[in-house]
C-alpha cells in the first residue's frame, strides 16, 4: 500500500483532504485507501474525527460523513466550528442533519 507523502502525513487535516481530493477527482479506490489507512491509525493514535469525516463526505457516504462529524463535535473539534464554510462539506447541506450540527453549534441556516 503506498503511502501519503511526507509533508502530508506530518499534518492530519492534510490526509483527510487528500481523501476528498482523490473522491473528487473519481479516484475512489485511492480515497478509499487513504479512509483506511486513517482509520486504521485511528486505532493506534489520535486521528482527528472530522480528517476522515471529509473524506466519508467526498465519498458521498453522508451517514458516515455525519458519523464522524458529529465524533468531531462531540470532541470539541476546532474544524467542527467552520461547518458553516467549508467547502468540502458541501454536498451536505441539504441534509436535515446538517442543520441540526448548525444548530447545535448555534450557527444561523443562512
Amino acid at each position: 500500500m503506498k503511502r501519503c507523502p511526507q509533508i502530508i502525513a506530518s499534518n492530519p487535516t492534510g490526509i483527510g483532504y487528500l481523501g476528498f481530493v482523490y473522491a473528487a477527482a473519481g479516484k475512489k479506490a485511492e480515497a478509499q485507501r487513504v479512509l483506511d489507512q486513517w482509520k486504521a491509525l485511528s486505532k493506534q493514535r489520535h486521528v482527528p474525527p472530522d480528517s476522515i469525516a471529509i473524506i466519508y463526505a467526498g465519498l458521498n457516504d453522508e451517514d458516515q460523513a455525519f458519523a464522524w462529524l458529529n465524533k468531531a463535535y462531540d470532541g470539541r473539534s476546532f474544524f467542527i466550528a467552520l461547518l458553516k464554510v467549508e467547502t468540502t462539506l458541501d454536498n451536505l447541506r441539504p441534509d436535515p442533519r446538517y442543520k441540526e450540527l448548525l444548530k447545535r453549534l448555534n450557527l444561523p441556516e443562512s
